[in-house]
């Protein structure tokens, strides 16, 4: 059995996923923009992943723009038919980079179209929409004009699943009321704890949460209680953060990403490592101590 498959899998839709997943983010260019720094290696990233197991691959065309779902179609059409592609719509990018708002029903439609086009799909399987009120996290404000219209490109068999990203309680609320809500991907990890409660809730709806920056982002996790575990386990502190999330909750997907195959290896490997209590418990002690 590999490390994939220890991880288990949970249903994403009407989909079962293995766990351990992988985001495209990292294969654009510095900042999420422009054209990879390797082409080739960017390829080579993407097959690796999918001859490892892994069947649920994370991404967005405002990652490049359009550079990243361009790259998975190069890399993986056609598709293996138990290949997950989850994207995300909400947000465009500037001219120097930067990430604006797009919640019109014109720039929404029109990004599900751009998606469809550049991945080479007829239907997205999975479409979050990023609430984008504070680009720095989960601001409060009502999201029924821009899901509605996603819920609408839904009927029009445009998408399959509908999540949300970036997103308060109140809001996966209101959501819920507006139509069916499959996953929540939300910044999280063993430093950054405020959907604690969230997650739990929604494991007990059956509805996925997917971690964003699972391994602190741009601003990578550092704690010397990390590290000591790690050194004990003869793992990197990072696989020992992404096996915390991994038994923190069974609905917790990861899609740690990373734009070299060695890295990924080691990112996927973190479903061999078993952590015991005594272990969890002092890795908890990480949030408090954040």
């Amino acid at each position: 059995m590999s490390s994939i498959d220890k991880s288990g899998t949970f249903t994403l839709g009407d989909r079962s996923v293995k766990r351990l997943g992988y985001g495209a983010m990292q294969l654009a260019g510095p900042g999420v923009f422009g054209p990879p720094k390797d082409h080739d290696a960017a390829l080579a990233v993407l097959r690796e992943a999918v001859s490892s197991g892994v069947n649920h691959i994370d991404t967005s065309d405002f990652y490049g723009p359009h550079v990243t779902n361009q790259v998975i179609r190069e890399a993986l059409a056609p598709y293996s038919d138990d290949l997950v592609i989850v994207t995300k719509i909400g947000a465009r990018r500037g001219a120097d980079g930067s990430w604006l708002p797009a919640f019109s029903p014109e720039a929404l439609t029109e990004a599900v179209h751009d998606n469809l086009r550049n991945l080479g799909l007829d239907v997205l399987e999975v479409v979050n929409l990023r609430i984008m009120f504070d680009t720095h996290g989960p601001a409060e404000g009502s999201i029924e004009a821009p899901l509605t219209v996603l819920a609408e490109l839904q009927r029009q068999g445009l998408v399959r699943h509908i999540g949300l990203s970036n997103v308060t309680r109140a809001q996966i609320a209101e959501g819920r009321r507006i139509c069916d809500i499959v996953c929540v991907q939300n910044q999280y990890n063993l430093a950054h704890r405020d959907d604690d409660q969230l997650i739990d809730e929604l494991a007990r709806d059956g509805i996925a949460y997917v971690p964003f920056f699972p391994l602190g982002g741009f601003n990578p996790l550092q704690s010397s209680t990390l590290s000591g575990v790690a050194a004990r386990l003869g793992a990197t502190p990072m696989q020992v953060a992404l096996a915390w999330l991994l038994q923190r909750a069974p609905n917790i997907l990861l899609i740690p990403g990373t734009s070299s195959v060695a890295h990924l290896r080691e990112n996927l490997a973190a479903g061999e490592l078993e952590l015991s209590e005594d272990v969890v418990k002092e890795l908890d002690g990480v949030a408090m101590a954040a």
